[in-house]
Parts: structure tokens; C-alpha cells; sequence
């Protein structure tokens, strides 16, 4: 049979990461592309032993459908720790747990946009995001970047013209892909305008507690929402494992019915097994210890990538010094191509992600490409740096 796609799907194409898959399940190929933590750094032994005590000590519960909205112990623990740790206690908010931080940007989506309705972005952007953005046919409209995080001088502009925005969208910590963080005083612009405009933020934030510059945690911007007018998503994924797929939403608690409801319709519930052992992990174990047990090692590899970057690529080339994340962005000068460059690079038998997969429109000559250091062994960063310096040498000839 020949199954014609729904229009809503038919433009969509598949993620040049998930594509890139296949070239790096290679072992002779060096990957820099990926966006994963380190399964070294899994806290494999304490999530045995907390899944161990669950399934003997409350089988009955963890095995067995659960609650649309999340496992309650664990609903609390995490309006416990966002609140007393971060400050996030937005009046008549409420929490959803969801199948990891996507999903949060999925079901926002689902409920508040319609088709030709306008959603604002970073550009460069999370492709996870982009995508979704795009299943529901929505107008995308970019907003630069540059080191400090999104234009807002762009992002007003686009306020006051565009038409039918429902949506803000932006990763302001060690953003993906650029590895930037917002700046406190466009954080605080950026709410004003969202407050100003009446139009909902989606404050994306799975890095923000994986900080290597030694200063404190960067607050996330909820903290200061007085109004309800910031959708927190954040995720378990980077500071425990991305297999877990425990994410969660914080937001007005109008919008958390509706996102509930749009939820039963996908997977009625979140994995009941994975909610309640991650619940007993969270009691058991330290979970901020071993968060500095992943930033010491993070800090080593992202400051060992900086270093290669330095030696072996030509001059010409920029790239960002994150404070944290797991993301360095590069830029090409002026004329060249990240996508021709990341296609010369897989012949080498290096990859790197091109920055048109990050490109609200796909611009094949967007001349960024990102760079990941948490993944790749220090050996791996140096030969795959040294191969990929020797590829942009040759490339820009």
C-alpha cells in the first residue's frame, strides 16, 4: 500500500543528527556531532540500587499505570528543588512530568499554536524544537544571536510586526547550539517584552546546572517570572542520562491542564518505573554531588577542545568559550559553507554537525558548524581537532 503523509508532515525531513547516526556508528570515524553527556559518567551503580528497592519494595505501584501529571513523590521533589535551590515558585504554577524536555516543547506547541501562527526563535536553534515548530505549520521568524544571546533590539522588532505571535522561544543558558548564555540584562528585557506583548516563553533549559567557569549556577529566568508568563521546561536528561526520558514543565496551571489532556492523547502516562526509581535516586543519592563530578570532567574536555581548536584551525575561524553545556560553536569567514565544510570533513572521517540543521530556514550557506566536547575522549578531541584544523586548511583553499 501507498501511504500519502498528512501535509503537516510532508515537508518535514529527517534530523541531520539522527542522519549523521550513520556515518558515526562507523568506529573509524571520530565523532565531534553528538549532544549527548558521557555514559562514563551514568551514575549506572545508584540507579541499579534505587530501580533494586523499588521493585522490591513497591513493585505494585512502579509496575502499574500512574498518573497523566507524574508520580507524585516526585512531582514534589522537584517543586521542592526548583524552589528552594533556584527560586522558581511562579504563583498558581503547577508541573507536568513528561518523556524528557521535548516533549514539553511538543505539548506547549499542541496546545497554543495554530497553523500560520507565528513562534519566535533563537537562529541558530535546537533542531528538536525547529522541528516541532514545524509539524504544527507554524511561521518560524529567527532572531540573530550573537555572544550574548538573543538580539533583543531583532526581537522587539519582530513584536511589533509580526503578526499572530504566539510564542517565544529560547535556550538562555549554554545554548544549544551555540554553547552562549543570555545576558542578565536581555533576560530581564526579554520578560518585560514577553509581559509587554502578552505572548508565552518558552524557557528551554537542560544545561543550565552543567556550569565549568567556576561561578555559581546562572539562575534560570522563571525565577523572575511574577505572571505566568515563562513555560519552564527542563530535563533529567544531561545531569543524569538521557535514557531515563524524565523531563518536566513548570507552568501556569491553566496550561498544564490543557498540556495534560493533549499528553493522554500521545502516551497517557510517563514511564510509571522510571518516575518512581528516579524518585528513590533522588532521596537516596546526591544528586548535586555528582552534577560537580560531571562538571570537573566537563571542564577538562571542553577547555582540552578550546586548546586543540587554537592549535590546529586556521586563524580565520571564530568559536565561542562556553561557560558550560556541552557545545562549542564555530564560524567560518565570510563566503564559506559549514554544510560544505561538514561534508569534507566525513570524508576525512570526521564529524561535526553543519550550522544549517540549526537554521530556522535551512540556509545551506549559514556558515557555522557545532563542535561537541562532552562525548569524545581527550584523544578523540585532539585527532578529530587536528583532522578537522587539516580539513578547514585545505577547504579554505
Amino acid at each position: 500500500m501507498e501511504f500519502v503523509c498528512s501535509e503537516r508532515m510532508m515537508s518535514l525531513k529527517p534530523s541531520t543528527i539522527r542522519e549523521m547516526l550513520k556515518y558515526t556508528s562507523d568506529p573509524t570515524v571520530i565523532s565531534l556531532a553528538g549532544g549527548n553527556p558521557s555514559a562514563d559518567l551514568f551514575p549506572a551503580k545508584e540507579i541499579e540500587a534505587a530501580a533494586t528497592e523499588v521493585l522490591k519494595n513497591n513493585a505494585a505501584v512502579a509496575l502499574q499505570y500512574g498518573l497523566t501529571e507524574g508520580y507524585p513523590p516526585l512531582v514534589k521533589q522537584i517543586r521542592e528543588r526548583m524552589k528552594n535551590k533556584y527560586g522558581i515558585d511562579t504563583p498558581g504554577d503547577e508541573i507536568l512530568i513528561v518523556h524528557g524536555g521535548q516533549q514539553v516543547i511538543d505539548l506547549v506547541t499542541k496546545c497554543l499554536v495554530n497553523e500560520g501562527d507565528t513562534v519566535i526563535s533563537e537562529n541558530p536553534s535546537f533542531i528538536g524544537a525547529l522541528n516541532t515548530f514545524r509539524s504544527f505549520k507554524a511561521n518560524i521568524v529567527g532572531i540573530p544571536m550573537d555572544y550574548e544571546g538573543m538580539r533583543i533590539d531583532m526581537l522587539e522588532k519582530a513584536l511589533k510586526t509580526e503578526k499572530n505571535v504566539k510564542l517565544i522561544y529560547t535556550i538562555p543558558t549554554f545554548q544549544n547550539p551555540m554553547g552562549v548564555t543570555m545576558s542578565e540584562e536581555r533576560r530581564r528585557r526579554l520578560y518585560e517584552l514577553a509581559v509587554q506583548y502578552n505572548v508565552p516563553i518558552i524557557e528551554d533549559s537542560p544545561y543550565f546546572e552543567l556550569s565549568y567557569s567556576g561561578a555559581p549556577v546562572i539562575t534560570p529566568m522563571k525565577a523572575m517570572d511574577r505572571t505566568g508568563h515563562i513555560i519552564y521546561a527542563g530535563s533529567f536528561s544531561k545531569v543524569i542520562s538521557p535514557g531515563i526520558r524524565i523531563g518536566y514543565a513548570i507552568a501556569p496551571a491553566d496550561l498544564i491542564s490543557k498540556m495534560t489532556v493533549a499528553k493522554q492523547g500521545v502516551d497517557v502516562c510517563t514511564n510509571q518505573l522510571m518516575m518512581v526509581t528516579i524518585s528513590k535516586y533522588l532521596e537516596r543519592f546526591d544528586l548535586d554531588e555528582h552534577i560537580r563530578d560531571c562538571c570537573e570532567v566537563y571542564t577538562k574536555k571542553r577547555d582540552y577542545m578550546i586548546e586543540c581548536i587554537d592549535k590546529y584551525f586556521d586563524k580565520r575561524v571564530t568559536h565561542t568559550t562556553p561557560g558550560g553545556g556541552l557545545f562549542i560553536w564555530c564560524d567560518l569567514p565570510e563566503g564559506y559553507s559549514g554544510t560544505d565544510l561538514w561534508r569534507y570533513a566525513l570524508n576525512k572521517k570526521v564529524a561535526c554537525v553543519p550550522g544549517a540543521t540549526f537554521d530556522v530556514k535551512s540556509d545551506p550557506s549559514n556558515r557555522g558548524f557545532r563542535l561537541n566536547f562532552s562525548l569524545p575522549s581527550l584523544k578523540e578531541i585532539d585527532e578529530g581537532c587536528r583532522i578537522l584544523g587539516e580539513c578547514i586548511n585545505e577547504f579554505l583553499k
